[in-house]
């Protein structure tokens, strides 16, 4: 019987769960209610990798009142936010990572990308994780608006395992473009897969009596020779609100979320 309880704790704590929610102008403009509520939403995952933090004082503002919020919920956060991304000023943002550090340690600092910034808009932002003594690196990205189409610079994340040839690269956020696009094909043949397929994220200005949710933009594409996925799932958030008005406050997106191993 010992003897169970110990493989069974140990299948239910060799998992982490990660989470990615483009958090629409998150900054000064969110409200105190509002940042409890989605520190409820994210308060049971081991990672937390947020898109679209404001630029300005007010973005890195908001992520250190998450992280405290997320102090109060019976787990020690922290967090790491990165320096405004390099594009233009009214479209640069910050990126930010936020951990269970009774779970996750992280592994030196986080950083933009370098050699491609030029070439992508808001370009990523990397970092890297250690659980169970093995490591792995987020990538966050937030793509251009699908009308700047998007796919000219997710092109080039087909260089970036090259680039970082002794990182397992797990790329998370928002591309404003769906998984099926051919611009994936490159990551697809070095065996890299989307968790989500055919899963609306992003949020419609109106449903009634209608699916509130329009295109298939957010999602986590992994190397399956040495991650297995176990669970993964879209959080339905704007369920607990009945205007669509309060969901607004809080994002045009919904999260996502898995839970994964590493396969060997």
């Amino acid at each position: 019987m010992l003897l169970f309880f110990l493989l069974l704790s140990s299948t239910l704590f060799s998992q982490v769960k990660v989470v990615s929610w483009n958090l629409e102008n998150f900054g000064n403009s969110k409200s105190e209610e509002t940042i409890s509520f989605i520190a409820n939403t994210l308060k049971e995952y081991d990672i937390v990798g947020i898109q679209e933090v404001v630029a300005g004082y007010g973005g890195a503002q908001a992520v250190a009142k998450l992280a405290d919020e997320l102090n109060r919920k019976g787990a020690k956060w922290d967090y790491t936010i990165s320096d405004p991304t390099s594009s233009s000023a009214y479209k640069t943002e910050r990126y930010a990572f936020l951990w269970k550090t009774a779970k996750i340690k992280k592994i030196g600092k986080a950083w933009l990308e370098k050699k491609y910034h030029l070439e992508i808009d808001r370009e990523p932002y990397y970092c890297t994780f250690e659980y169970d003594l093995k490591q792995f690196t987020l990538v966050n990205f937030h793509a251009i608006t699908k009308s700047k189409q998007p796919e000219k610079e997710i092109k080039y994340f087909k260089f970036l395992p090259a680039e970082y040839p002794n990182l397992n690269l797990v790329f998370v956020g928002d591309f404003n473009c769906p998984q099926s696009h051919s611009v994936f094909t490159p990551l697809r043949k070095m065996g890299y897969v989307p968790v989500f397929q055919n899963q609306k994220t992003s949020l419609k200005a109106k449903c009634k009596n209608d699916p509130c949710l329009s295109s298939e933009f957010d999602n986590i594409w992994y190397n399956t020779a040495v991650i297995k996925i176990n669970h993964s799932s879209a959080i339905y958030f704007y369920n607990s609100f009945s205007s669509l008005k309060d969901v607004g406050a809080i994002s045009d997106h919904i999260p996502i979320e898995m839970e994964f191993e590493y396969s060997h």
